[in-house]
């Protein structure tokens, strides 16, 4: 068993790393996925890669081209304003559950990930602020989804996020790196908590909806900048 495991190890670093690559655009919509370039930027060999590959055609981020060879999947609009629909509408499913069952503890750690997530931080580069500020944005809409208690609806969430993963990237980086967008972030997770505490499902599940859809506009108006405004 031990000496399978630099294999897999490796496997599931290359699958992390391209991954990574692949939502922050490091390789573009459409772009061939070289066997040789991939080799060389991860110091992989061909199985832990193709192992890798395989993962990301099941996450639907890389498609096979020709039973051969491999290349990152498209974006749209069309794919885009589908995602984050589903998203915003299971999310505000999500709230009123959580708050209909969520104990003392679930409130306590949704205002423990609020507090965290609305303090400054001291980081150096752009990549740093983009990294901690994403993390403790994830935290925070985790402890709040927790709370529902359905491992199948998480599952859902979940899937339904790592397929917004390469647009919400496209978000974060027009957010983070403004003042007076992360100050309206602010703003919003501090009344959508304000909500949940208070027991409102029906208000809170209506701003949780209304929250997550306001990156879509931002979102659109980028794609169209880059190219990337086709349906498909």
């Amino acid at each position: 068993m031990d000496s399978l495991a630099p294999k897999q190890n490796s496997a599931f670093s290359g699958y992390e790393r391209l991954k990574q690559d692949i939502i922050r655009g490091v390789f573009k919509p459409g772009e061939k996925l070289l066997m040789s370039g991939l080799k060389e930027r991860y110091d992989l060999g061909v199985g832990p890669l193709r192992e890798a590959l395989s993962q990301l055609v099941a996450e639907h981020l890389v498609v096979v081209i020709s039973q051969k060879g491999y290349r990152v999947a498209p974006m749209s609009l069309q794919e885009m304003q589908d995602i984050y629909d589903a998203r915003a509408n299971l999310e505000a499913m999500i709230v009123g559950l959580a708050i209909e069952r969520g104990d003392d503890a679930w409130e306590a750690q949704i205002l423990a990930q609020s507090h965290t997530l609305s303090k400054v931080m001291d980081v150096k580069t752009r990549e740093q602020v983009l990294d901690v500020w994403d993390e403790r944005h994830k935290a925070f809409h985790t402890a709040i989804a927790a709370g529902c208690g359905s491992k199948h609806l998480l599952q859902a969430r979940g899937y339904l996020f790592d397929q917004a993963e390469r647009y919400r990237h496209l978000w974060l980086t027009r957010t983070v790196f403004s003042e007076e967008a992360l100050a309206l972030k602010r703003k919003e997770h501090a009344a959508l908590v304000e909500a949940i505490l208070a027991r409102d499902a029906q208000r809170a599940s209506t701003m949780m909806r209304t929250h997550l859809m306001t990156p879509v506009p931002i979102i659109a108006e980028i794609m169209l900048v880059q190219g990337m405004g086709s349906a498909a």
